[in-house]
């Protein structure tokens, strides 16, 4: 589906090596495209499937581009998606738009689809006229969490398999190999003498009960995975990595970059401080939340954000110069943004030094077990060959 000047949208099948193509044909040249979909694949939507809200923004963003108004906009894409969870919620945003009300009270009939953020950007832009604008800001703002999030998620799936397969090749050797070769002491009439005695009773324990130790770690795992489920349990661990100091200012700096984000793109559209720390509120952590209350409230006392927010432990030496310096130009919005990519950065550097670091590390302590389970294992043999000679 595009968008072409004078001919309104057009529903058009044609043929691409890769969907990245598309756009280049002949027949789209001076349309904007809209959406594309592969023909012969059927999506599965549930009605309660989740609804893509960046995908929406998208879509609703390329068509007020092309000069639609935000209900033929609405019209088009819920066209396009009958039929899905995406058509159900559309359908409800054209009949309240239909009914004389603005496209952000609208939004804010549906929480589960279009959060209290989203909902505010958009009534900004319903009162400076700018929402092409503002839909902008929100997916960049989108994609700059979603980048961070990935990551942050990258770095941590190598160490993890690391410790998978760690853990499973010494099971294996404890479970298996240990075993055969208790056989051949037992062969000789002598017994393994020291640590190499433990480990062959560990081994010995192993063989004989993985059944139970199979069930018990799984159930350990599940026990761990319901643990962690609960809010209070979370929220405990989290004050307990907070404790850690070098690790809590790293999950600080993570929060607040966020925080600063989020600030700067509500005030770039036209929100006032105020109502903005309020919206906020909830992306911090319990640790920062109570910083931020009492930042409220010295504003509401005369104070300026920046004196607020140190005073609330929310900035760092080099974030509190910087919102000073967005004060005193009358650009808040945009050093807070400027202030969130400066610490990006920062923790895109902490990411890459932790990995370079942690996963060398993680290497040499596996490679030391079982190293240290393939020492103790030859040891006794060493001695049976000595006692040959």
């Amino acid at each position: 589906m595009a968008v072409f000047p004078g001919r309104g949208v057009c529903r058009l099948t044609v043929s691409a090596e890769s969907p990245d193509l598309v756009a280049a044909l002949p027949a789209l040249q001076g349309g904007v495209v809209v959406s594309q979909r592969a023909l012969g694949r059927r999506q599965a939507r549930g009605r309660g499937g989740k609804f893509p809200l960046p995908l929406f923004t998208r879509q609703l963003l390329s068509l007020l581009q092309a000069g639609l108004t935000v209900v033929e906009g609405l019209e088009t894409l819920a066209e396009q998606d009958q039929g899905s969870v995406t058509s159900e919620v559309l359908g409800s945003l054209l009949s309240h738009l239909r009914e004389g009300q603005s496209l952000s009270a609208a939004l804010q009939r549906h929480p589960e689809a279009f959060p209290d953020l989203y909902v505010a950007t958009v009534r900004a832009s319903e009162r400076t006229g700018d929402m092409p604008e503002a839909l902008q800001r929100y997916l960049v703002f989108h994609e700059k969490l979603a980048e961070l999030k990935k990551k942050i998620v990258s770095a941590a799936i190598y160490p993890v398999l690391l410790m998978a397969v760690g853990a499973l090749v010494t099971l294996f050797l404890l479970g298996y190999v240990v075993p055969r070769f208790a056989l051949v002491f037992a062969d000789s009439g002598r017994d393994p003498e020291g640590i190499s005695s433990l480990l062959f009773a560990w081994g010995g324990f192993i063989n004989h009960h993985a059944g139970e130790l199979a069930i018990g770690a799984g159930l350990a795992v599940a026990g761990l995975i319901g643990l962690f489920s609960l809010p209070a349990v979370r929220a405990a661990v989290a004050r307990a990595a907070w404790r850690v100091p070098a690790l809590g200012e790293r999950i600080r700096l993570v929060f607040l970059a966020r925080f600063y984000r989020t600030t700067g793109m509500l005030l770039r559209a036209g929100i006032p401080l105020k109502t903005t720390l309020g919206m906020v509120a909830e992306i911090l952590p319990v640790a920062l939340r109570a910083g931020l209350l009492q930042a409220i409230a010295d504003i509401e006392q005369g104070r300026p954000f920046s004196a607020a927010a140190e005073s609330g432990g929310l900035t760092t030496p080099v974030a509190m110069r910087m919102i000073a310096v967005g004060e005193r130009s009358g650009q808040l919005g945009d050093m807070m943004e400027a202030v969130a990519t400066f610490y990006d950065e920062e923790i895109n550097r902490l990411v890459d030094m932790f990995t370079r670091l942690f996963e060398p590390l993680l290497m040499t302590v596996i490679g030391g077990v079982i190293g240290g389970i393939v020492l103790l294992l030859y040891m006794p043999i060493f001695d049976l060959a000595g006692n040959f000679q």
